[in-house]
């Protein structure tokens, strides 16, 4: 008598399922995927069962000598047990090739049951064994591929966090902004510079704002030109822009690029840069003298 490949296979992880359970922790172990460092030992568990639980529901519901769909409702529970794993696993570091080699250990574990109880049906062995390893693979693939793309999320959030971070406005005085700059200034950082910027005077009133350029590590043409760009959307708020930090190598190297500053004030230090943006609100800074009776 034939067995059909989901039949025998519900039946090994209904009646074997904490065997099977345990083989998967053993093979993964074995192969280097099971980062002790990163999860306990009962973690890991949970996590293994949970997906082979989900695994053996889908089972009783479908045919899996046919054509795998990953996308099909009756593998949700499994899909939403992988997403959930693969978040926790791609916020504690695990590299990719770990979360599809984390999936793949399933087979030889359940292989090893499927000879033990199919030994004397040697072609219904190798289909139901076919049959699990495809599905299995394409599992590993969605894994993978889901992996990817929530570390792809997790990157570009990091990123968008360290920008905002990189790119402070700072309120100095009252109507007196300034933006410290540090490091390399790109298209996508210098667009951030503006939004942040332009946002920041509408939501202080600010007349002055001052643009650090002390840390930037390289002024090129393309720098000057965002710097530039920069201060001319500062005047079209209504607000004066100062740019402070050009040493004389930056101011060598402008000139010698044949960047035209034209009506932008620049200031050699922030220090000096404050000064003219308080003369220019109404403001004097006084030494307070220090008068003893």
């Amino acid at each position: 008598m034939t067995v059909a490949p989901t039949t025998e296979l519900s039946r090994l992880l209904r009646e074997d399922f904490d065997g099977v359970l345990d083989a998967w922790f053993a093979t993964q172990k074995r192969e280097g995927v099971r980062r002790p460092d990163l999860f306990s030992d009962r973690e890991s568990r949970r996590q293994l069962s949970d997906l082979l639980r989900a695994f053996a529901e889908a089972l009783n519901r479908i045919d899996i000598s046919e054509p795998v769909d990953i996308d099909a409702d009756v593998w949700s529970e499994l899909r939403l047990a992988l997403s959930e794993i693969t978040l926790v696993r791609t916020e504690r570091g695990v590299a990719p090739w770990e979360m599809t080699a984390f999936m793949l250990a399933l087979k030889q574990p359940v292989f090893e049951k499927l000879s033990e109880n199919l030994s004397g049906t040697p072609d219904t062995l190798l289909a139901v064994a076919s049959d699990f390893g495809r599905v299995v693979d394409a599992f590993a693939m969605h894994i993978n591929e889901y992996f990817i793309a929530e570390r792809d999320e997790i990157i570009e959030r990091q990123r968008a966090e360290m920008m905002e971070l990189s790119t402070p406005v700072v309120q100095l005085w009252e109507r007196v902004l300034t933006i410290p700059l540090i490091g390399t200034l790109d298209s996508m950082r210098a667009q951030e510079v503006m939004e942040n910027l332009l946002n920041s005077i509408v939501e202080h009133s600010a007349e002055v704002v001052i643009v650090d350029i002390t840390g930037v590590r390289v002024v090129d043409t393309q720098v000057a030109q965002h710097l530039l760009r920069t201060a001319a959307a500062v005047r079209l708020m209504g607000a004066e822009a100062i740019i402070s930090g050009i040493s004389p190598k930056i101011a060598q190297t402008m000139v010698e690029l044949g960047v035209d500053v034209g009506e932008v004030t620049t200031r050699p230090s922030i220090r000096a840069a404050l000064a003219e943006a308080f003369r220019r609100v109404g403001f004097q800074i006084s030494r307070i003298d220090d008068t003893r009776v």
